[in-house]
């Protein structure tokens, strides 16, 4: 699956993204100079494309072709754009229940997520274009082929999300600890999206400011927290109780 969606070498990806192939996730070689990689680092960030600067090492790993320096990972899905998502939900007739999730690192807690959600009946998850796990091929074999199955939406910024899913009379729910409220205080039963934080910071702050509510998971043991794909997975199943 890696290998299908990979574009190696610094013109070919400069190319691709001129082309309008849908790029995740750009991996360039630290400490490359050069007239032709300044022009890939300023249309990778004219375009908010995902970059990672990695020694050479990794990207030999990720192909034993000429990278000259770039390798880039092509989605293997196309995205949706977020308003025509909302808008033909609302216009449905269902209930929205919508997932942002806030710079998530980790591919396999991705894949976990996206799995969940489609099988509660999530209608669409919202990503930051920056900062966030790409959609790969681990992400498509923890998923179990459900990213094939449910709607996926890139933004600038998941601030932007929140305030077009506020408008749209949806609720904003966020998942975090900093709140007496817990999931079961919380009525998830109206047109709702739920913010899950990334693996080390949670929720932007900035973020936090802007929702309408805050949840929290009740902990009876000594640890502190839950891997976020088990969080947002009790989440998920009690906006499914509420609205049975």
């Amino acid at each position: 699956m890696e290998n299908q969606t990979q574009i190696f070498g610094i013109r070919a990806v400069i190319e691709a993204i001129n082309a309008g192939e849908t790029i995740d996730k750009v991996f360039l070689q630290k400490g490359l100079k050069g007239e032709l990689f300044s022009e890939l680092e300023s249309l990778l960030n004219r375009n908010s494309i995902n970059v990672s600067y990695v020694p050479v090492e990794k990207l030999n790993r990720l192909t034993n072709k000429n990278h000259q320096g770039a390798v880039a990972q092509i989605s293997p899905i196309e995205f949706h754009d977020l308003e025509t998502l909302v808008m033909n939900v609302i216009e449905s007739g269902k209930t929205p229940l919508f997932l942002l999730l806030d710079q998530l690192s980790d591919v396999r807690n991705f894949g976990a997520i996206i799995r969940t959600a489609e099988c509660t009946g999530v209608n669409g998850i919202i990503i930051q274009k920056k900062g966030g796990a790409p959609v790969n091929g681990d992400t498509i074999k923890t998923s179990a082929g459900a990213v094939f199955k449910i709607p996926i939406c890139k933004v600038d910024h998941i601030k932007d999300a929140v305030f077009y899913m506020q408008s749209s009379g949806i609720k904003v729910i966020a998942a975090t600890e900093k709140t007496d409220d817990t999931v079961y205080d919380v009525s998830f039963a109206e047109p709702c999206a739920i913010i899950m934080g990334s693996e080390d910071r949670g929720i932007n702050p900035s973020i936090l400011k802007v929702v309408d509510t805050k949840a929290k998971l009740p902990l009876l043991g000594e640890i502190e927290s839950l891997n976020v794909s088990v969080a947002c997975g009790a989440f998920l199943y009690e906006a499914v109780r509420q609205r049975r």
